[in-house]
């Protein structure tokens, strides 16, 4: 089988993991494995050398920008076109909103006998401006009559395109985003040995956020509440663990309201370290407003982190209140410090749903289930349409 990845971005994000990791396992299967990608720039750092390992046959699309541009997506079309033609792949799989419509449309007309698009996240939320909305809405049902299935890493995408009558759930089959598990196994001292690498000591509580600095992620919800969760919990420390567009922003309102103490701006950090970090926190918060399935939630549960998240997208399918974390309405800045006090006051109650979530990660966000449910769905479609 010939198989053609196009992605807009390859940077140090939840889809491009998920595509790396199912470029390499497919071409171990023994498949010829194709990766399209836009330029890499920017802060929010690169998947490029984890790509090249994959195996796969890397291609730079210079057209494929995220930012809708007609000179740059005519161009990205045509070019895709071109590398469709060339490969003569079975099939194209498209990941991310731009890469989604304009690698559909190119597979579509190039007659590619399986077309298929995973949504890795909602391209249209509740904070966008109307009209802003309303055209991405439309690029979606356009661009899903223009591949053959849809795949869905959790069932609240599927819910929300049947909502905008995008597409059906009979077009769609849920395939949750995989974790390579062994990149995180970690032993009884991680916790100690994490906190001694950063120079925190043992018995102070630590929060951690990690993801890209985007406004989308909620770093400004959590410096909001800060000040009263340090009221209660002396010596708090705060790691933002990621980089991105608003680090000046952030590092401005860290400094004039004076939590330089109480808040680390770790960086980006390459994905292979994130379980000598990330074991330093008690709680793992993700008060993101847009939000796929968060794999940063499910690495959390593995580097043995409790969670409180907002309940946005497919995040309740890792936190389920109550069972493996603490999941809070949208916005809701005073249940955010709530839930974020109890996981910091209840340890034995926290080390309890995180060992649940463990469990819960193990058994359905492999990376091995991920592939192996892709390949039987890339069969399926050939078959039928042979």
């Amino acid at each position: 089988m010939i198989i053609l990845h196009i992605i807009t971005r390859l940077i140090q994000g939840g889809a491009q993991q998920n595509t790396v990791l199912s470029c390499a396992a497919q071409v171990r299967a023994g498949h010829e494995v194709h990766l399209a990608y836009g330029p890499i720039y920017g802060p929010e750092g690169s998947l490029l050398e984890e790509a090249d390992a994959s195996g796969a046959v890397l291609h730079e699309v210079s057209g494929m920008r995220r930012a809708v541009n007609p000179w740059h997506d005519g161009r990205c079309y045509f070019a895709l076109r071109r590398l469709i033609r060339e490969v003569r792949p079975d099939v194209v799989h498209t990941h991310s909103s731009k890469a989604g419509v304009v690698g559909r449309a190119a597979g579509w007309a190039e007659r590619v006998s399986a077309v298929v698009h995973t949504v890795h996240g909602l391209p249209f939320h509740d904070r966008q401006p109307d009209w802003v909305h309303r055209l991405y809405v439309g690029l979606e049902r356009w661009a899903a009559k223009r591949c053959h299935h849809l795949v869905a890493i959790t069932p609240a995408m599927v819910e929300a395109f049947e909502r905008k009558r995008i597409a059906g759930p009979d077009r769609f089959t849920v395939i949750p985003s995989g974790v390579d598990l062994g990149r995180f196994e970690i032993g009884e001292d991680a916790r100690v040995l994490a906190r001694g690498r950063l120079g925190i000591v043992p018995d102070v509580p630590v929060i951690a956020l990690l993801a890209r600095l985007d406004a989308l992620k909620g770093h400004d919800d959590v410096l909001d509440i800060l000040p009263g969760l340090l009221k209660k919990h002396d010596g708090l420390q705060l790691l933002f663990i990621g980089d991105g567009w608003r680090r000046e922003h952030l590092e401005t309102r860290i400094r004039d309201e004076g939590l330089s103490g109480h808040v680390r701006l770790m960086g980006l950090i390459p994905h292979e370290r994130v379980r000598e970090v990330l074991p330093a926190a008690d709680v793992k918060v993700l008060p993101s407003y847009q939000e796929g399935q968060s794999r940063t939630l499910v690495e959390a549960l593995l580097c043995g982190c409790g969670i409180v998240a907002y309940g946005v997208g497919g995040i309740p399918s890792i936190c389920v209140d109550g069972e493996t974390g603490k999941l809070v309405p949208v916005g809701d800045k005073a249940s955010l410090a709530a839930a974020i006090g109890w996981m910091i006051e209840h340890p034995e109650q926290r080390r309890a749903m995180t060992g649940r979530g463990r469990t819960l990660v193990r058994e359905k966000f492999s990376a091995e289930s991920m592939t192996g449910e892709l390949e039987r769905l890339y069969q399926g479609l050939l078959t039928e349409r042979a």
